[in-house]
């Protein structure tokens, strides 16, 4: 199997392997990593992965500005695949650069611009495209009726017929197929604004830092909360 590859250096001395591969799995599939020292070279399955990769020369991990860079200009993918489930590397590269910023990594406005340009240059998956829309009306012909949109809807009148789509859902085990984060999001206040962020390749660097801040705050909702049961010392015997 061909894999294609970028070349990091300016990796911290305290940066593992597992470190690498969580960094750089925001892009995609990865295949294998070569690490030695304060350099590597990751292997991803998809020429689009690495091309993301590259976008994030510069960007920080365990306190180290990376470098990325790749000898072979990777070559575009062509969307043949008939497969409905959505990789990572369908998603547009702003949405990518939003879940770094939501993970807690630094990315700064420079890398944050590039993603943009990417989108525009590249523009939005058709498959990425196709899935937002389709979750979009189907949300919104559960939650308003049939041909209808959660995003084409104004938001003030969507909280009881969203309850009721999500009703309608979990009946049919389809919150178990859906991507979580993007069906609460657009069933949100901010759904049309998301819809937008997803699919428009109009974006401002502002627009990414909001989308990771939804992204955050959505994961840490839904975070097991602490046990806080006291913990019952043993009676010391005398």
């Amino acid at each position: 199997m061909s894999t294609y590859n970028v070349t990091v250096s300016g990796i911290s001395a305290n940066t593992t392997e597992t470190h690498l591969h969580d960094f750089f799995s925001f892009c995609g599939k990865i295949a294998s990593i070569d690490h030695k020292g304060s350099e590597a070279v990751v292997n991803f399955e998809k020429p689009s992965a690495a091309k993301t990769a590259l976008m994030l020369n510069g960007g920080s991990l365990d306190g180290a500005t990376l470098t990325v860079t790749s000898d072979t200009v990777h070559p575009d993918e062509h969307e043949e695949s008939k497969d409905e489930h959505i990789d990572q590397t369908d998603k547009p590269r702003a949405g990518i650069a939003a879940e770094y910023l939501a993970k807690g990594y630094t990315l700064s406005d420079s890398i944050l611009q590039r993603a943009i340009e990417m989108d525009k240059q590249k523009g939005i998956s058709q498959k990425f495209l196709s899935y937002f829309n389709s979750l979009d009306s189907g949300i919104g012909s559960r939650a308003l009726g049939p041909d209808k949109t959660i995003s084409g809807k104004l938001q003030e009148t969507l909280a009881a017929a969203t309850q009721q789509a999500k009703t309608v859902d979990e009946q049919k085990g389809v919150s178990k197929t859906a991507h979580e984060y993007y069906t609460k999001a657009l069933r949100s206040p901010f759904g049309q604004t998301v819809f937008e962020f997803y699919t428009s390749t109009s974006k401002q660097v502002l627009d990414i830092h909001e989308e990771a801040k939804r992204i955050h705050s959505t994961h840490k909702a839904a975070a097991p909360l602490p046990d806080t049961t006291p913990v019952v010392q043993p009676t010391e015997k005398i």
